[in-house]
């Protein structure tokens, strides 16, 4: 029995080893390639964040451009048609991988990180979710009293609210597009074509993203918002009193971290897929208000915990172009 143990100690120390071993050695090589180049759709400070920690870790340098998740698949993929792609690493949500993976753009990596994951939590194309965006109503609490906020996503086509909602274009938005097409999980089927008509016909100020639609609340310029729910408490952070609406069940979409196949830093895309991964990230980006696939680990958010998350319809590129120009019929008529 003891030697047993001895040889299991032995080997656990010899695995341990050797996987410092490797990371020395994707770091070296990283190192050498200068840099990596991240497109993503989390917002800027959340990423800092994360790279700050990384650089302090790896000693690597990381760029960070943001836009909306159909802006970084559109610049990605322009770049990669071109032949000429800048990024090595994506941060995005699952519809616009999957138009990208149908074109063959991205690498798979399994990386080692990825072991502390469930089975069940690792896409076989995109590897393990990392975070859930969150979609529900929040609201300016200086302007919309708790008594009169919305109690229900089908409450926000009450006439009273007409002209004072805002929420991201749902022919230019990927996420509002997979709610506006996922709507059946979390309502009567049958209710669903007439709640959508009757959102479009609530005239919802319209913007290009969950963020714009946040700051148009948290500025007070329009008092409800269909967004991401973490946007409740960052905005809190920085002093707007937005609150959320609280229901048991809310649509959320599953976010990844990819790796390019024409990566031109590769190995410090590698590295910096191992570090999103890990532990230490999910911290920071739950501290930041993010929804983060780690169990226990909770943004500090009243009634995080209780939110019951259900996961949006993927679609594919053609189910979405369609989608796509039936809500355009009807929210631009």
């Amino acid at each position: 029995m003891i030697s047993l143990r001895l040889v299991s100690v032995f080997l656990a120390i010899l695995f341990a080893t050797q996987s410092f071993a490797q990371d020395a050695k994707l770091i070296d090589a990283a190192k050498k390639e200068g840099k990596v180049v991240i497109y993503g759709s989390l917002e800027t400070p959340v990423v800092e964040g994360v790279i700050q920690a990384f650089r302090k870790k790896t000693g690597l340098n990381a760029e960070y451009w943001r836009a909306s998740a159909m802006s970084v698949m559109n610049r990605a993929m322009t770049e990669y048609r071109a032949g000429n792609p800048l990024f090595d690493v994506v941060l995005n949500n699952s519809d616009p991988l999957v138009i990208m993976a149908q074109d063959g753009m991205l690498a798979k990596y399994d990386s080692p990180t990825a072991r502390k994951y469930p089975k069940e939590q690792i896409d076989a194309r995109f590897g393990p979710i990392t975070r859930y965006g969150i979609v529900g109503v929040v609201y300016h609490k200086g302007l919309i009293k708790a008594e009169d906020a919305p109690k229900s996503i089908e409450d926000l086509v009450n006439p009273k609210y007409k002209g004072k909602l805002v929420m991201a274009d749902p022919t230019l938005h990927v996420t509002t597009i997979q709610w506006l097409s996922s709507l059946h999980k979390i309502m009567p089927k049958e209710k669903v074509d007439k709640f959508i008509r009757d959102l479009a016909a609530m005239k919802p100020t319209l913007v290009e993203s969950m963020l714009p639609a946040s700051e148009r609340v948290a500025t007070g310029e329009i008092p409800i918002g269909l967004t991401f729910v973490k946007f409740a408490y960052s905005a809190a952070q920085s002093g707007a009193p937005l609150d959320y609406v609280r229901v048991d069940k809310m649509l959320g979409d599953s976010h990844f971290v990819v790796l390019s196949n024409k990566a031109p830093h590769a190995n410090a895309g590698k590295a910096f897929i191992d570090f999103y991964l890990d532990d230490e990230t999910m911290k920071i980006l739950a501290q930041s208000g993010e929804f983060v696939n780690r169990k226990g680990i909770y943004p500090p958010l009243p009634g995080a915990d209780k939110i019951q998350y259900v996961q949006m319809e993927v679609l594919e590129s053609k189910a979405f172009e369609e989608k796509k120009k039936e809500f355009g019929k009807i929210f631009l008529r």
